[in-house]
């Protein structure tokens, strides 16, 4: 690997002060709060995105969140999941997130966004309006370390049998995703998993 394609796997991507987008119960915008405040206590309501990348043998790519982070270090979860920024549209922020993140390049769609809180510790939660799309990527991930510290493919009966057997290694927007697109959008999931 060069030097130049090794440092970019350090860089880092994600910081408190960066300005994420509050939003009523309808998703409509409200201001701007920057991240770290977004997630104190339980939480301030603000726009996120979710994204389920699978490969051509059906398998989604899962990673597991560094030991650096604020909330859920060293849980598995889905293959990238993170905030737009003021004035970025939701398909450029994943497109760029995704990069940025995993090092990889996908092709998505939408699928549906909901609202949820999930408290992490007294002092912090998220609290989100999160897009959720599918994807689909035959890239080799290259993550970058501040954010994943491992990753691995798997298959969708697997990962059901990882969730009913250990759920507590997995982030809880993973676990309301999957359940929602085993049951309610198992047929918008049938195209990416074969």
């Amino acid at each position: 690997m060069d030097n130049a394609v090794e440092s970019e796997r350090d860089v880092v991507v994600s910081f408190d002060g960066e300005e994420l987008i509050l939003v009523d119960a309808e998703d409509q915008e409200l201001g701007y709060l920057n991240k770290a405040k977004c997630h104190d206590g339980e939480g301030v309501l603000h726009r996120a995105f979710s994204l389920f990348v699978f490969n051509a043998d059906g398998e989604l790519l899962l990673q597991q969140r560094s030991e650096g982070k604020r909330l859920w270090p060293l849980y598995w979860s889905n293959s990238c999941c993170s905030h737009p920024r003021r004035g970025e549209r939701m398909e450029e922020a994943a497109k760029r997130r995704l990069r940025q993140e995993v090092g990889i390049e996908a092709v998505f769609d939408y699928l549906y966004k909901f609202r949820y809180q999930a408290q992490f510790d007294p002092n912090g939660a998220e609290h989100e309006m999160c897009w959720v799309y599918l994807g689909s990527s035959d890239e080799v991930p290259r993550p970058n370390r501040q954010e994943i510290v491992a990753w691995c493919w798997i298959t969708p009966t697997r990962l059901d049998a990882e969730l009913a057997n250990h759920p507590e290694r997995y982030t809880p927007w993973l676990k309301m995703e999957w359940k929602r697109l085993r049951g309610e959008f198992a047929n918008e999931l049938k195209s990416y998993i074969r």
